[in-house]
Formats: C-alpha cells, structure tokens, sequence
C-alpha cells in the first residue's frame, strides 16, 4: 500500500527534521575553524592555556600575554611560527589535572610544565619537546658553596641528593665523588636545611619551587649543561589532534634555528640569574 500525501508530507518532515538536528549537532560537536592550515577553537585565533596561576620564571607577574618568561615566550614563538600574529593569540586558564585528563579542549595547546609520560599519552597528545630539565644546585645565600661557579668548585663540599634520580647521575658524572645520599627529595631538602649537607641536587624546575617556597635565603647557584635523562617538556593538545604534527614540526623549526636556546638562556639563565656549571 503506497502512503497517504498526508503521511507521506509527515515523513518528508521528519527526514528534514533530523537532518537539521544532524547538522546543528555536528557544528555544536566540532566548534573550530580553520585558520592559518590549522582547525583552531576560535575563528582567526590561536588559544593556548597556562595554569592559574602561572609562576616565574615561566610566565613572569602571572601574566603570559606579555610574552615574558620561558614558556609565554615560547608560546608565542611556536604561534609566530604558525602564522599567528600576537594579535591573534588568546590566553586561558586550566588547571593541570584537567588538562592531562581525558576528553575535549577549551585550547589549541597548553603549555605548564608537562612531563611527556607515555601514561599521559594515553589521554591526550604531546609535541616534540620544548625544553628537557637541566640538573641545579641549591644552597643558601651567603654560603661558601654558594659562589661556586664550575664543576670542580663544587668538589670540596658535601652535596645532598636524592636517590636513584637523574640529579644523582649527573653530580657523580660532572662533580664526582660521593654524593650524601638521601632517600627522597623532601629528604635532602630537611637535610640542607638542619645543615647536614652544603647544598643539594635537584632538576631546575625543582630547584625554583625549593627556593620560593621551602627555603628562606636560599638560591640556585648553577645549573649542568647535561640534559641526559631529564624530563621532556611538551605542548599538550587534545588527544589524536590533526594539529600535534604541525605544532610538533613548528617546535622544531625553532629548535633548528636557535630560538629555544636562545629563549632557555634567556629566561632560565641570565634573567633568573641561574648561570651554566662551566
């Protein structure tokens, strides 16, 4: 029995109907637009996340639109890259568990000191890293240790550092001897503390934390030039991003061409006065 036209108008309605809820759910499910060669959140800009807040010396006065410190002078030097004007960048906020966790993205690419894990890659994607952490000593202002400025100089003091880390490798390789050992991080730190050690060996971004927030009157008296084993910074983006390849490839354009060492002496060394172990 052929249908009815009542039925039939009826039927021709629905079909419509649904095609339209299709297309309305498809531009509610995928809101980005293309810009540049990039499916980007917002038309004709790049957004990218930082903590809240973000600290020194990786966004300077928690501010990244000014481009100061490491990771906001990167931020605008991979979207430089990209063919986005500063103009065209837009600043969020997450915090850091809800942006390694699993699922859709306010941001193009967040960058807060994301250690590359492949646990973390399960849920969300990385570029090629940005920066991999460099090894510090840390002791207080003052100190005969303190004014050390090579490797060797550090030989004639008693060094904590925590066990089975990178920071223990590095100090055996470049200062030698025999590290006091401690069992954790938080170990060595009470440890320098109660003056039980000269200084301790921490990564930098450790060595940052230790000094503005643990230790009253203490400083980061060097780094080592060494990165063998330190943690790999990446760019997070959204899990099986079609822009990870093209974000990754901008990050090493600016490897090749000297702007990521030029920015880590910048912002990591001369303007935290964190000067290179000679």
């Amino acid at each position: 029995m052929s249908p009815t036209p009542r039925r039939l108008t009826r039927a021709l309605t629905a079909v419509a109907a649904a095609v339209a809820l299709l297309a309305l759910s498809a531009c509610a499910s995928s809101s980005t637009a293309t810009t540049h060669g990039l499916q980007t959140i917002a038309p004709g800009k790049l957004t990218i996340a930082t903590g809240q807040p973000a600290y020194s010396p990786w966004v300077i006065d928690n501010k990244p639109q000014t481009g100061k410190g490491f990771e906001a002078a990167v931020a605008y030097a991979v979207a430089k890259q990209l063919g986005f004007s500063r103009g065209q960048v837009k600043w969020v906020r997450t915090g850091f568990d809800a942006a390694i966790a699993p699922g859709p993205k306010d941001f193009d690419f967040n960058l807060q000191q994301f250690s590359i894990t492949a646990k973390r890659k399960k849920a969300v994607d990385f570029s090629s890293p940005y920066y991999t952490t460099t090894q510090a000593i840390v002791a207080f202002k003052g100190t005969p240790v303190a004014s050390a400025k090579t490797a060797a100089d550090l030989k004639k003091y008693t060094i904590g550092v925590p066990s089975g880390t990178t920071s223990y490798d590095v100090l055996v390789k470049e200062v030698g001897g025999s590290p006091a050992v401690f069992n954790s991080e938080d170990d060595a730190v009470q440890a320098l503390k109660s003056k039980q050690v000269d200084a301790i060996a921490v990564d930098l971004p450790t060595a940052f934390y230790i000094t503005s927030a643990q230790l009253k009157n203490a400083a980061v008296v060097g780094q080592f030039a060494d990165t063998n084993g330190g943690d790999r910074y990446g760019l997070l983006l959204a899990k099986n991003s079609p822009e990870t390849t093209k974000v990754s490839a901008a990050v090493e354009a600016l490897r090749a061409n000297g702007t990521l060492t030029r920015l880590q002496k910048k912002w990591l060394s001369d303007t935290v006065d964190v000067p290179v172990f000679g």
